[in-house]
């Protein structure tokens, strides 16, 4: 899968004939989007009648057949162990919503490339024209055969739970919800190091959590299975507590296993005396409770473009402060995460993604910033080398041990 910024076919004459687009003209988002941002490229040369009885028939006979009686080796003569499935129903795209599959593209390609440029996995984006979850889950468990991994991508909560869920029980390769996983990992590797920072551990933290959407979810469980002291979640109606009885499933089972310390209220009630801010939701945060949390707190304020607290704001009060722009010290980016764990997943034939992998690429991530540890500096780049192969050998060996590779 081609991932080079230039596009070959960014020229002008691409378009009809007298239909100029006046959008290139002042906007080069606009420039480096036209004919898209990626193509297929062969990897294997057809130049004369020899290459393409190889390439083709009738050499690819021969492969096929060898295939069809031991399907194992489709992973070694096809691109199916390098390749991973992007997929998406365009209902919670980038901070825009639902927007729809073919306004979701860009964000889908675009996704494909940093999976090619960061961890040398192909990707292919797939925009699904249903909304329906069991359409969704037997789309991609048809589609299946074809991949080796498949990447959820910005599917609406609480569908993207239930769609993830089946998917894992169908298939026998890595299915991932990145909303979900990648902004956990990437959260959880951030507060490692701040608590190695600071002189504490996960088990000395009460964390609060703004969002009980696929990432305030996953974080919730991803820090508990860590170890964190104590979570609690609010949504737009306040703490997610047993107490109420407006709760979704999800949020009942959420309720069930976060908010030990039984508190109710608003998000505000929630940060007096806590730890650590993770916002996931947008809004703001009142700078007076913010002033209620802890002594050297840490506020990972991950809404785009504007963070629920704002960095000058955070930083009155915290120890350590992170977002999710690239603008500001400490990035809590995804793409710190997802080509790494699908990199390591593939290279060993993983049939899932365990939450010990998962927490090995925690690990592997906070450990690359080593002995740089500051408080602007508790999460590495997404352009530091070391980065992808570190994560890449800790999920491998994880899904080593963890009995799930298979080679």
């Amino acid at each position: 899968m081609a991932a080079e910024i230039v596009n070959p076919r960014s020229d002008s004459s691409t378009a009809q004939a007298g239909a100029a687009e006046p959008l290139d003209d002042f906007d080069p988002a606009f420039a480096l989007h036209r004919g898209g941002k990626m193509a297929v490229q062969a990897t294997v040369p057809v130049r004369d009648k020899d290459d393409l009885s190889l390439a083709y028939t009738p050499g690819v006979a021969k492969v096929c057949t060898a295939i069809a009686e031991k399907p194992e080796l489709v992973h070694d003569y096809t691109w199916k162990s390098q390749v991973v499935a992007v997929v998406t129903d365009g209902t919670a795209v980038l901070g825009l919503g639902d927007i729809g599959p073919e306004a979701s593209l860009p964000v889908m390609e675009g996704k494909a490339i940093l999976f090619k440029q960061f961890g040398g996995v192909d990707a292919v984006p797939i925009a699904l024209d249903t909304k329906d979850t069991d359409e969704i889950i037997d789309t991609v468990a048809r589609l299946a055969p074809s991949f080796g991994g498949i990447n959820l991508e910005d599917i609406s909560a609480p569908r993207c739970f239930e769609i993830e869920r089946k998917l894992e029980e169908r298939l026998d390769i890595p299915v991932f919800h990145d909303d979900q996983h990648g902004t956990a990992i990437v959260t959880l590797a951030a507060l490692r190091n701040a608590v190695r920072l600071t002189g504490r551990s996960l088990g000395d933290l009460r964390a609060v959590i703004s969002g009980s959407g696929a990432a305030g979810v996953a974080i919730a469980k991803f820090l508990l299975e860590a170890g964190i002291g104590d979570v609690t979640v609010a949504d737009s109606k306040g703490v997610v507590s047993a107490d109420r009885g407006d709760l979704t499933p999800v949020k009942q089972e959420l309720a069930a296993i976060t908010n030990k310390a039984g508190l109710s209220g608003t998000l505000a009630d929630a940060l007096a005396g806590a730890d650590v801010f993770i916002g996931v939701s947008g809004g703001t945060v009142p700078e007076s409770a913010v002033a209620s949390m802890a002594k050297d707190s840490f506020i990972f304020a991950m809404a785009n473009p504007n963070p629920e607290v704002h960095p000058d704001i955070a930083h009155k009060y915290a120890a350590v402060v992170a977002t999710g722009r690239s603008d500001f010290p400490n990035q809590i980016n995804n793409v710190l995460a997802f080509p790494g764990i699908f990199a390591g997943a593939l290279q060993v034939r993983a049939s899932r993604i365990t939450e010990a992998m998962k927490i090995a690429a925690a690990e592997a991530l906070a450990s690359v910033v080593g002995d740089e540890l500051s408080a602007d500096y508790v999460i590495p780049s997404p352009f530091d080398e070391r980065v992808a192969p570190a994560v890449t050998a800790a999920v491998a060996a994880a899904a080593r041990a963890e009995g799930v590779a298979r080679r």
